[in-house]
């Protein structure tokens, strides 16, 4: 289990949603250690004349951005390994969607194993349970 919410600048491809989700599971997997079989993507595309960063359109700059959350239960990384997973997705991005603008954001938040769970049971109600 992460969730993933991807916002990303430009039109909607098959082709872009494959290689965004294939990027982001292989470096959750990976770096972060996670279970792709639990790991959620979800990604919604933004217009880059409605994007703007520096009080300029990414249209009027031609420039690409992305944000990104992830969601991983606390305690279950490393502060290096979650330095190495931004670094690597925001290689990873750069690479997809060329002259990607330095205000691109990914923010990992750790959340409380009480308060984060999938299917009807916590992450603390799966480790109590893990033996």
């Amino acid at each position: 289990m992460p969730i993933l919410n991807v916002k990303v600048s430009g039109e909607r491809s098959d082709a872009m949603t494959k290689a965004i989700t294939s990027l982001l599971g292989d470096l959750t997997q990976r770096i972060l250690r996670k279970d792709p079989a639990v790991t959620a993507i979800a990604i919604g595309y933004i217009d880059p004349r409605d994007w703007y960063a520096g009080g300029k359109s990414l249209a009027e700059q031609g420039k690409s951005s992305v944000y990104f959350d992830i969601k991983i239960t606390d305690e279950t990384n490393t502060k290096s390994e979650k330095a190495a997973f931004i670094q690597a997705a925001f290689e990873g991005f750069a690479a997809l969607l060329g002259n990607l603008h330095e205000e691109s954001y990914i923010y990992v938040q750790d959340v409380r194993a009480a308060a984060y769970g999938y299917g009807g049971r916590t992450q603390e109600w799966r480790y109590q349970r893990a033996d």
